[in-house]
């Protein structure tokens, strides 16, 4: 989607924080603002963490909006530059749309009890106690690696690749790529597999090896589920989110800059 999207009627959404409270407070008298179930798109002032805690929000909900973030918060990979006394509604109406689609996440515990959830930046399967983790990885329905040895692993989205994923010397991934990445939280065994980038239509399965003796938590992205069997992920093209920036926001060259950092 390009730009001159028409929307008129803008809800605003503010973290907590001092400085997303007085840009609330600043902008409360540029528009006339209406209720999130009114609204054509929604502005997020905050960091990442709060664009994400909107968008799950409106997943939850089942009304989800176009979300134009403005960076008050530390990181702001998913949001705009935040400059007072703009126009907010032309700026909003002028952004390009970049879709991104939520993993959905199937757990089932030891006892049997399943749980969905869905995740924006990624799904972590991580240890419980002291001992290593083994964990079988199938895509496909292939097992792929009958038994990795390590502390944990993870999916991650585009939009979760620059997070817990990056830290965990995962690859970066284009918003609009359509991959997945997987990848091992400290692995011991196989010593030299550092993850795979797949396809985003794959199906991917982590099975726990030895649950009793190697308990395994999941969490899709701040959601946790413990004492895991079995986890199902796959893309949830039902519940497409739908971010938006300005044209100068240069996404793709933070992407690229993003790797090249010491």
């Amino acid at each position: 989607m390009g730009s001159n999207h028409g929307f008129s009627r803008l809800a605003l959404v503010a973290s907590d924080t001092d400085r997303a409270q007085e840009a609330a407070a600043e902008l409360a008298g540029v528009h006339d603002w209406v209720p999130m179930a009114q609204a054509d798109a929604v502005v997020v002032l905050g960091g990442d963490g709060f664009m994400l805690h909107t968008l799950h929000a409106m997943l939850d909900a089942g009304a989800i909006l176009p979300a134009y973030g403005l960076n008050l918060g530390t990181v702001g990979f998913l949001m705009n530059r935040y400059r007072s006394g703009s126009r907010i509604l032309d700026k909003v109406n002028r952004s390009r749309s970049i879709a991104i689609a939520p993993l959905r996440m199937e757990a089932v515990t030891q006892t049997g009890v399943r749980h969905v959830a869905c995740a924006i930046n990624e799904v972590s399967l991580l240890r419980e106690t002291r001992q290593t983790a083994k964990i079988e990885v199938s895509v496909d329905e292939r097992i792929r690696i009958k038994e990795l040895v390590c502390d944990g692993v993870l999916v991650a989205t585009p939009a979760g690749s620059t997070a817990y994923n990056l830290s965990a010397n995962g690859p970066i991934l284009p918003l609009d790529s359509q991959l997945l990445a997987l990848t091992p939280i400290s692995p011991f065994r196989p010593r030299r597999w550092r993850g795979a980038i797949l396809p985003d239509r794959s199906t991917i399965r982590l099975r726990v090896n030895e649950p009793d003796k190697r308990p395994v938590s999941a969490v899709a992205d701040q959601k946790e589920f413990r004492d895991i069997a079995e986890v199902s992920l796959e893309i949830a093209g039902d519940s497409e989110l739908t971010l938006l920036f300005d044209p100068g926001h240069a996404l793709d060259e933070r992407i690229v800059a993003e790797q090249f950092l010491a």
